[in-house]
């Protein structure tokens, strides 16, 4: 996947049991602190972060996480990483006041919505026979995708294409770049 370049949100959205996640670690960088202060900020606001808005990582899912991601945050950490869910995400930017993190959370917000809004064109190419509304669904999709692409796909010659291969679509996007 060293060709696909997400932004610096979506690309650190993981899936743990079945959920997307950010570590964290990860959640941290985003907003420019150190991850002892997000998980302070937890600990000091608890009524906010009910069942459900974070996720503990057992000691296999973090094995898991390590070998996927290779995240060297969390390789030497003894500590458990936690994972934040959207809902603690949106919990944690109602503790966290700064610039950086204002603009962090709406970055947040949107690169979820982004998701959803792709798995729910995705789940409604697979209900509707109707060729015009696959055909926009198809298109929105692909829309979606280059968002998450954005400016962080390089292409590296005249022309980068890429394909995404998915059950119900092939989507390919070809980058052309203009010879200085």
């Amino acid at each position: 996947m060293d060709i696909l370049k997400f932004n610096s949100v979506e690309e650190k959205i993981i899936t743990v049991r079945g959920i997307s996640v950010i570590l964290d670690s990860d959640v941290a960088e985003l907003y420019g602190v150190e991850t002892m202060r997000i998980n302070e900020a937890v600990k000091n606001n608890l009524e906010k972060f009910p069942k459900g808005y974070i996720i503990e990582l057992s000691k296999e899912e973090k094995q898991e996480v390590i070998e996927i991601f290779d995240n060297p945050k969390i390789k030497f950490s003894p500590a458990l990483p936690k994972a934040f869910t959207e809902k603690g995400l949106y919990m944690l930017a109602t503790i966290l006041k700064s610039p950086r993190a204002t603009q962090t959370t709406i970055d947040i917000v949107e690169a979820f919505a982004k998701i959803r809004e792709l798995s729910r064109a995705i789940s409604q190419l697979s209900e509707t026979e109707d060729e015009p509304t696959q055909k926009s669904l198809l298109q929105r999709s692909g829309e979606i995708l280059a968002d998450f692409l954005g400016d962080g796909f390089e292409a590296t010659d005249a022309e980068t294409s890429f394909e995404l291969n998915l059950a119900l679509m092939k989507i390919k996007r070809t980058v052309r770049q203009k010879k200085r």
